[in-house]
Order: structure tokens, then C-alpha cells, then sequence
């Protein structure tokens, strides 16, 4: 029967034994083995069924902890990391000593993501944007950024998968107990819970109450709404990550972005904090923080432009879709219902806000539709994508934003993701060569050939013996009798070559090129002398049903008795499947469409641990393969008939497979050693591995977005907001005379030659001044069409006063190509000293074509 209720019993801990609940509430026990061993030493077989401190000392007998409570050896070793991780908290590390040593470095710094995927036990996450964050909080956490989280607590999570007896996915939404949580409730100094709370159409209030969760230095706020103050159906804001229909997702995205910045505020004033210059957004969800913070400011008495000035100085934006349709686009009716304009249209959800401002910001090609990418690149100064491939791709999707310029010209960078190396390298490896991230490379260009092959062979053991338990018991789940399960039990071989293929089911990642031609495939899967053996695993969203039908193709295929030793689906992938596929794979699968992949890291996670990585060069891999780290996929990129394509990179595929990737793992010498193989590990180990650690992405961050926003903030908001003023009247004036802006003319005067030419530009700047623009010559080849590539940029100087024309004489000096067709043209640009870059405003002036 069901429980009508529940609730969390808790027995006390014995009062030696309470630093063990310090060390189960703060998640650095994700990545500290040290902390992990204590607690398995408390009852290691419920800390193996799950691998949760705070589960554990729920469910721990009594006896058993006053048998601990009194054991002397285990209370030293309970003093010992309660006093490392104080130490670890409160040292300076990489940010502390930059800032000390001098650099200017932002006070603090708030990160708002949708999801965080930390550790399994806190089930608030469904992919790799989620993963993703939670290796930011922890590398920020290992360098000691002055950093604060803030996301939402989903009561029911992501749902975990099964499969129907015939391979459908299933999806189930188990509810999550904050009671058994890492998870603190933020009250005041009366012990009450804090709320915040959310204007929304028709006098109702959304309140939020804020759970916390401390990731090794660094908080991490949730916001819940599954509180008695809200209505049935605002309970269930916060009920699934991902669930719902639009209005359902435009609530949730409203509470992470203007709920978000009220539950940072009251943080800060509940714990002295210090308070965040810089903001950044992971992906559009969080796009609203920015209008919150805009309304903070003017109710503070600042204007709405100077207020904008400020916000967009400290925002930093990051976009993680290569594709238009994977961005957040509402209905623009449904996002005018939300702001709720009054009689004098000012916002009641931003109150202070012209509610078609709000709407402007989010203003796309289609006028009935309100964009969060485009709120997030305008409300933040600095933007960037996730890999070097996936930076170039948003310069060209979002070129409109800055018309006039050349996509390379669009100021959207990119710091390439990383992986949280602490969570995803293997034990083995950290028992060979130390905990030290920065020396780990040269330690494995150090290792023995011997080593390096005995624990690959070890990790992949460790595989088979979890791909045979979850097999056994995804059966179990899926009606199958012992008897017909019998298999499972030599399931896989711990010798043979392993691949695995492990990420979401959308129709880009191509979760079925492996089988375009299934006979070749079980010719590799079934080779008397040098099989394969591929695991894969993968969630479809549940309205996907394409995505589903993937993985039954999938799943049927596995199910063929000849077949079924050498290829498995795994259901429920997570963070606890994934550490044993990255780390026992021997080569890493990955052929999306090229170039639909932002970054994806999972490849990353199996190069920490020596796995080879056989992918499209998409994302990450685009800019990281080098050849001894894994292979190259062909992509038929251009190929406009996709099943054409589909065909010609499976045939790629499978070529790889048998004439390199196959031979190489099966060539041994005579002490059973695949030297080459082994030398492709170490490579991958040594120099790959340091690459992709998100210590570096987070440092990357810190030097290209967040130091330079913290210097932005600080001069817009010097001497009350005179920065801010000056900018907010800049741009105001640059508006009005930007029309009347115009290059007359160009003259040239060649010298010596053709080793130099003298250019001269006749330009018209109306009411603006010399010292309002920047006007560049432009040089460089011209194509047929006229088109200038690879341009030189040379600034032009003013020379003189302006003529009785209004016309202002700009000259210089350029050098063109000693060959080939050459061309140049001018252009005149904003110029303001709290600009970011000159094509930041999307304002350009050209001469009129001849």
C-alpha cells in the first residue's frame, strides 16, 4: 500500500560523531576519496547500494554508531578530514593568490544554469549542460572563486528510464525528499524559512523558498516552489527539469532569472557574502536575471539606460546551441501576459520596467516571437560559445544581431568546455600518478608501458562486471526470468577491444549510424580473432518519440542471441553509469552531424582515463584532435541528402574500424603489449588530459569574461554611476546622429610604388565628434563578387577640422598584397571607452556603393 504521507526520521548522531554530518552536506565528498573511504568504512554494503552520505546516516543502525563513536582510529580519521576540508575551504588557491598578487579580480560572481548535475544523489540535472555546470561549481570551488550557484530544486528531477519488455522507453519521476538531500534550507536569524516571492497576472504571488548546497567552497541556491503558500498549481513550478509546456517553462525560467537575483540578494544579506559584479548565464534560460537586475537598479533611482549600462557591462552570456530550433523562443503574447503591463504599461512582474522594453530585448526576425538567446546576448556585454567550431557557428547564426559585419567580426567568443578531472579520472590512475591536476601529465609520460596497459585492462574489467550487473537487472525490470537472463552472466569479455556510445537520443548525434549497414557490424562484433564489443546508453526526451524509436531499434538489435554478448543497451543513464563507461572504454564513439555539436564532454571523461576518442571533428574534438589521440570520422559536410551522408560517414566509420582503430588494439608484441596503442593512451593521458580539465575552462573564464567584466562593472558604477551616464548618454546621442553618419569618398595616393598607398575618406559625423568614432581603412583580397577576405584593419586619423561641408578629412597609410586582386573600402565605427569591442552596438557606416 502507499504512504499518504512521508516524512525523515533521523537518529541523532552521537555528539564525537558530528562532524560526519559537515562532511556528508558539503559535496566535495563527490571527488574526495579520502571522504568516500569513511563513509563506506561506516557499513559498506549500503554505502555501495548507494553511494549517498546523507542516505547512510539515515539509514545507518544506531548500535553501529555508537560501536564508531567509540572507536578511536575512526574518530582520528573523522578529526582529520573535518580539519582538511576547513583547510581546503578556507586557503587561498589560484584566485586568492592572482588577487593578491595584484590583479584586479571581480569580489564575486553568480552563475545561474537550469540544471546542475553534481553528483546522482542530487537528481537535478539531464545532460551534458547540466554536467557541464556542475564541473564549473567544482573547479571553481578548487580554485577558490568567490562564486554562488543559483538554480532551481526540481521535486521530481529528470525522469529515470526503463524499458518496456519490447526496448520502448519508459519514464518514471521519482520524488525527491530534500529531507535525504545534501540540501539546507536558507532561513533568518529567527530560524524561518526565507521566501522570496514573483508578481504574476491575475494578483497571484509565486513564492519560493531557497534550499542550499554547498559544493566544496562555493553555495549553490535552488529555488522551490512546492511550498503551502502557493496554489495547487504554482506548487508545481518546480515540479520536473524540463517537463511542461511553454507557459509551464516560461514560469520556471521566470523564477531562475528574477526569483534567482531576489534569492541571491537574500543570501548575501542573511550570510555577508560578498556581493556578485559579475553574472553569468548558462544558456538563455536564465536570460530574466538581466531585466531583474536592470529593475533593481532603477528603483534604486538610476535610470533605465544608465541601469542598462551597468547590467550589460557585468553580464556574461554563454550559448550552447549550434542550431536555431534548440533555442528558448516563447510566444511573445505569452511573455507580455507574464510582464503584465499596467495602465501606464510599466511591468507588475518587473515593477519600473516599461514592459515593452522587456520585450524589445527579446526581439527576433518574427515579431511574434520573444527570443532568449537574443535577450542574453543583449543584456550581456561579453558572450561566448562552448568550443572554438561552436563560437564560429553563433557568429554566423547570430550575425543579425550586429548587422553590417562579417560574421568573424560578431563579438561572440568562446571558452571551450571542460571536464571536472577530481569526478571523472578513475581511482586507479589517481593511485598511480598522485591528486595533483597540474603534474598528472608529466606523471603519465613518466609511467611504464606496463602500468598504463594493466590498468586500462583493469578499468575495463571493472566495466564488464557493471555492464553485466545492470544488464541482469534492466532484464529483471523488464519481465525477463532469471532463466532467459542466464546470459547476462558472461555478458562482454574483459579482452576484448570496448567502444562505447553514450549520450542523449537526438536525432543529430545519430545514435543508429552504427547499424546504417548491421551485416558489417556483426561481422565486427562476431570476429573469431578480433571482436568488438560496444556499449551504449542514452536517454530520449520523453515527448520525443523519434528519440525513442532510436533507441528500440537499438535495443532490439542487441536482443539477437548471436549478437547479444557483444553489444548492450544500458538504461537510466547517469552520472554513476557514466563513470564506469568513461573510465573502462578503450575508445570513445562519437558521429553527430557536423557542426551541430556544441562541445560535448563526454569524450573528454573517457581521455581522462585513456580512452581513445573516434569522432566527426565536431566540437571539441574539431580543435583538440591531433592524430596520436584518437582518430578522425570523414564528415560528408555539404552533402545536402542526408541519408546519403548518413551513408558515406558509416561506411567512414567502419573503415576506420577495421583498418586502423581494430588492427592497432589487436597488435601485440611478444609480451602480449599493443605498443602503439599503449603510446596513443600516454599521449592521450599526458597531453590531451590537461587540455580538457575544467580547471582550465574555469581559469580560461576568470581571464577572458569574468576579470573584464568585474573591470567593466567598476567603471560604470565609479563615482554614482558616472560611467554608467556617460555611456547611457553616449548611446543616446550615437542614435540620434548615427543617421546622418556617412563616408562621401575615398581618395588614394600610391607611394613608392605599390608598397604603400595613401588613403583619405571624406566622412559626415552629423552631430557626433571626432572622438565619438573610429574610422578604418579596410584592405584586403577581393573575391568575384567584390567581397573582401581576411581584411587588414588600419585606423584612419583625423586631419584638420571639419569643411564647410560638415565633412571631417580622415587619412592613412596602408600596404597592400604584393600580388593578387586587392581591394579596400572605410567605415566608421562607435568608439567609447566602455564599449567592449567596436562592433559591439551593431552600428557600421560604409560609402554608398559606386
Amino acid at each position: 500500500m502507499k504512504a499518504f504521507r512521508r516524512f525523515t526520521v533521523r537518529v541523532p548522531l552521537p555528539t564525537p560523531l558530528v562532524d560526519l554530518a559537515v562532511l556528508a552536506h558539503n559535496l566535495r565528498w563527490v571527488w574526495h576519496t579520502a571522504t568516500q573511504d569513511l563513509f563506506a568504512t561506516i557499513d559498506p554494503a549500503l554505502w555501495a547500494a548507494s553511494g549517498d552520505p546523507v542516505r547512510l546516516l539515515a539509514e545507518i543502525d544506531s548500535a553501529r554508531l555508537n560501536e564508531l563513536a567509540e572507536d578511536e582510529e575512526f574518530l582520528t580519521r573523522l578529526r582529520d578530514l573535518r580539519t582538511e576540508l576547513d583547510t581546503y575551504r578556507s586557503a587561498p588557491q589560484w584566485f586568492g593568490k592572482e588577487a593578491a598578487a595584484g590583479r584586479a579580480m571581480p569580489q564575486g560572481i553568480a552563475y545561474f544554469s537550469m540544471e546542475f548535475g553534481i553528483t546522482e544523489v542530487l537528481p537535478i540535472y539531464s545532460g551534458g549542460l547540466g554536467i557541464l555546470a556542475g564541473d564549473h561549481l567544482k573547479a571553481a570551488s578548487d580554485l577558490g572563486l568567490p562564486l554562488i550557484g543559483v538554480g532551481l530544486f526540481y521535486r521530481s528531477g529528470y525522469f529515470r528510464q526503463s524499458l518496456s519488455h519490447d526496448g520502448w522507453q519508459l519514464e518514471r519521476y521519482p520524488v525527491n525528499d530534500p529531507g535525504l538531500l545534501p540540501l539546507s534550507l536558507l532561513t533568518d536569524a529567527d530560524d524561518r524559512p526565507v521566501t522570496v516571492t514573483i508578481s504574476i497576472p491575475g494578483g497571484r504571488v509565486l513564492h519560493a523558498q531557497i534550499w542550499v548546497a554547498t559544493v566544496g567552497r562555493i553555495p549553490l541556491l535552488l529555488l522551490d516552489s512546492d511550498i503551502p503558500a502557493n496554489d495547487d498549481e504554482l506548487r508545481l513550478v518546480t515540479d520536473r527539469l524540463y517537463g511542461g509546456d511553454q507557459d509551464h517553462r516560461i514560469k520556471q525560467e521566470i523564477l531562475l532569472g528574477i526569483g534567482g537575483v531576489r534569492a541571491l540578494r537574500e543570501y548575501v544579506r542573511i550570510t555577508g557574502a560578498a556581493e556578485p559584479t559579475v553574472f553569468h548565464m548558462n544558456e538563455g534560460h536564465a536570460g530574466f536575471l538581466g531585466a531583474e537586475r536592470v529593475r533593481e537598479l532603477v528603483v534604486s533611482g538610476l535610470d533605465l539606460d544608465s541601469a542598462e549600462s551597468v547590467v550589460r557591462a557585468s553580464n556574461v552570456f554563454t550559448t550552447h546551441t549550434p542550431v536555431p530550433a534548440g533555442i528558448d523562443r516563447f510566444p511573445k503574447d505569452l511573455v507580455s501576459y507574464y510582464l503584465d503591463a499596467d495602465d501606464t504599461g510599466s511591468s507588475r512582474l518587473l515593477p519600473g520596467l516599461p514592459a515593452g522594453t522587456i520585450l524589445e530585448l527579446g526581439s527576433e526576425g518574427d515579431p511574434g516571437v520573444f527570443n532568449m538567446a537574443h535577450m542574453g546576448f543583449r543584456l550581456g556585454q561579453r558572450s561566448n560559445g562552448v568550443s572554438q567550431l561552436h563560437g564560429a557557428v553563433s557568429r554566423e547564426m547570430f550575425a543579425g544581431l550586429w548587422p553590417g559585419f562579417d560574421a568573424d567580426e560578431v563579438p561572440i567568443g568562446s571558452v571551450t568546455n571542460g571536464v571536472h578531472g577530481f569526478t571523472w579520472v578513475a581511482r586507479p590512475w589517481r593511485e598511480l600518478v598522485g591528486h595533483d591536476e597540474d603534474s598528472a601529465g608529466a606523471a603519465y609520460a613518466e609511467l611504464p608501458d606496463g602500468d598504463l596497459w594493466k590498468t586500462r585492462q583493469q578499468l575495463r574489467a571493472q566495466l564488464v562486471d557493471e555492464v553485466r550487473r545492470r544488464a541482469h537487472a534492466s532484464g529483471r525490470e523488464r519481465g525477463f526470468s532469471e532463466v532467459e537472463l542466464g546470459w547476462t552472466a558472461d555478458l562482454f569479455d574483459p579482452g576484448v577491444l570496448t567502444i562505447g556510445f553514450a549520450r542523449r537520443a537526438a536525432t543529430y548525434k545519430r545514435l543508429t549510424l552504427m547499424l546504417r549497414d548491421p551485416d558489417r557490424l556483426r561481422r565486427l562484433l562476431t570476429d573469431p580473432e578480433r571482436p568488438i564489443q560496444l556499449v551504449v546508453a542514452g536517454k530520449a526526451h520523453p515527448a520525443d518519440d523519434g528519440g525513442k524509436a532510436l533507441i528500440q531499434q537499438v535495443v532490439r538489435f542487441t536482443e539477437d542471441p548471436a549478437l547479444r554478448n557483444r553489444i548492450v543497451f544500458l538504461p537510466d543513464y547517469d552520472i554513476s553509469m557514466a563513470r564506469h563507461i568513461y573510465a573502462g572504454c578503450d575508445v570513445w564513439l562519437n558521429n553527430p552531424v557536423r557542426p551541430m555539436e556544441a562541445c560535448g564532454t563526454s569524450g573528454m571523461k573517457s581521455a581522462l582515463n585513456g580512452g581513445l576518442n573516434l569522432s566527426i571533428l565536431d566540437g571539441w574534438w574539431d580543435e583538440m584532435a591531433d592524430g596520436d589521440n584518437g582518430w578522425a570520422i570523414p564528415s560528408a559536410e555539404g552533402v545536402t541528402d542526408e541519408h546519403r551522408r548518413d551513408d558515406l560517414e558509416a561506411e567512414a566509420l567502419y573503415s576506420l574500424l577495421e583498418n586502423s582503430v581494430i588492427p592497432l588494439f589487436y597488435g601485440r608484441d611478444d609480451t602480449g603489449l599493443p605498443e602503439r596503442w599503449v603510446a596513443m593512451v600516454r599521449h592521450t593521458l599526458s597531453v590531451l588530459g590537461p587540455k580538457v580539465l575544467a580547471s582550465r575552462m574555469v581559469r580560461d573564464y576568470t581571464d577572458e569574461l569574468y576579470a573584464p567584466a568585474a573591470l567593466s562593472y567598476t567603471a560604470a558604477v565609479a563615482d554614482d554611476f558616472a560611467g554608467a551616464r556617460d555611456l547611457a548618454g553616449y548611446r543616446a546621442r550615437l542614435t540620434a546622429a548615427w543617421p546622418a553618419v556617412a563616408i562621401a569618398g575615398i581618395d588614394e595616393d600610391s607611394e613608392s610604388g605599390a608598397e604603400a598607398l595613401q588613403l583619405t575618406a571624406q566622412v559626415a559625423l552629423g552631430d557626433l565628434s571626432p572622438d565619438d568614432v573610429t574610422v578604418q581603412a579596410v584592405l584586403g583580397r577581393v573575391d568575384d563578387d567584390g567581397e573582401i577576405s581576411h581584411p587588414i584593419l588600419t585606423t584612419m586619423s583625423p586631419v584638420g577640422g571639419a569643411d564647410t561641408a560638415g565633412r571631417t578629412r580622415y587619412a592613412t597609410v596602408v600596404h597592400p598584397y604584393k600580388s593578387g586582386v586587392v581591394g579596400y573600402t572605410a567605415r566608421v565605427l562607435p568608439s567609447h571607452s566602455l564599449l567592449a569591442v567596436d562592433a559591439e552596438l551593431g552600428l557600421v557606416a560604409y560609402p554608398a556603393a559606386p
